[in-house]
């Protein structure tokens, strides 16, 4: 049993630190959203890797957008998001966009791409 409790407290430390990093891609006047399902809160930290502003907003689950930023190239942001919130990272541009990501806490989130 004392093996057990062990093993399990192990594995939820190491669950705890979990992040998923990412180098996004983003079409010409796309946008990418990351979260838009039933989750608990999570953190990202970004960096916009590409040579055009980005436009980075959140949307609850049950409406609306706040706390939009504009993130100019080679500038980094991080951001702590409120669970059933959507992340929402636009490219306005007509060039494809990148945008390297860290995301912790609640890792069970949907990504998906929108025009």
């Amino acid at each position: 049993m004392k093996n057990f409790c062990l093993a399990a407290l192990t594995l939820l430390g190491i669950t705890s630190c979990a992040s998923l990093n990412s180098t996004t891609f983003l079409k010409p006047n796309n946008t990418f959203v990351l979260g838009k399902n039933e989750h608990g809160a999570f953190q990202v930290n970004l960096k916009n890797t590409s040579p055009n502003t980005l436009s980075i907003y959140q949307a609850p689950l049950n409406g609306g957008k706040h706390s939009t930023l504009h993130i100019k190239p080679n500038q980094r942001a991080s951001l702590k998001v409120d669970k059933n919130t959507a992340l929402v990272i636009s490219n306005p541009s007509p060039d494809t966009a990148s945008v390297r990501l860290r995301v912790t806490g609640d890792l069970g989130l949907s990504m998906t791409y929108n025009k």
